[in-house]
């Protein structure tokens, strides 16, 4: 068995200590969510943001579409209800 002190070479180095700490620690944990590669490819990010462009006109489209052909056939006028919006509470 080993008798005495400890060695001081054996001690870690202290600048890389707060290096570490400065950075976040890695005390929060892994993050929620879905993970997004973006990808190295300009021409790839184009088709992407055209596509999600088309989507949305594709769906407010229809959403219009929609309300026109109700409104049109009920004798009554057609009001539409949102939802109202969260707010998120901030914990002081």
């Amino acid at each position: 068995m080993a008798q005495g002190r400890f060695k001081l070479a054996a001690a870690p180095p202290r600048g890389k200590k707060s290096q570490k700490q400065s950075r976040g620690g890695g005390c929060r944990g892994p993050r929620k969510g879905g993970r997004i590669i973006a990808p190295k490819k300009t021409q790839v990010v184009q088709q992407q943001k055209l596509k999600k462009n088309l989507e949305v006109a594709i769906r407010n489209k229809i959403e219009h579409d929609v309300t026109m052909k109700a409104s049109s056939n009920m004798p009554k006028k057609l009001n539409i209800v949102k939802a109202p919006q969260k707010k998120c509470k901030v914990n002081k």
